[in-house]
């Protein structure tokens, strides 16, 4: 019985070949080649790595079916509709925005991660004086 929820199963992309430019004793070279160009032919990322960088994502999606499922059309259409008129909340482009309310609607004011701890406002690097940002902002500078 399928209730139309997307595949929790990660798919990998490994490519068919690497394409690896061999040098002379079968190593790629480096002063042809260069080093960002030699670790880009070889290294394969990991099959999880497409998963865990789609997550929220896929659980955002996941939720919106199962919502659809249970209650029908309009819940996701309306907590879509919520989602994007907290998105375009906005303040001057001096002020950073907490999102409180677009965590409020996802779920994100329950979890704490690394962005949490990280990302506080005190080590923020925005420099700037603030009527010079507005304008600039505006076109005027």
């Amino acid at each position: 019985m399928s209730f139309a929820l997307p595949s929790v199963k990660s798919k990998p992309e490994i490519p068919d070949n690497f394409h690896i430019n061999e040098g002379f004793f079968g190593v790629q070279d480096v002063m042809t080649n260069g080093l960002g160009r030699a670790k880009c032919g070889v290294d394969v990322p990991h099959a999880l790595a497409n998963s865990e960088s789609n997550y929220r994502n896929n659980v955002n999606r996941m939720n919106m079916t199962i919502l659809r499922n249970i209650q029908g059309l309009h819940a996701p259409l309306r907590l879509g509709m919520e989602l994007k008129s907290a998105k375009k909340i906005g303040r001057l482009p001096f002020l950073s925005s907490s999102n409180v309310m677009l965590d409020a609607l996802t779920g994100r004011d329950l979890e704490i991660g690394p962005e949490d701890l990280f990302d506080t406002p005190e080590f923020i690097e925005a420099a700037g004086h603030p009527h010079a940002v507005v304008e600039r902002s505006l076109g005027i500078l």
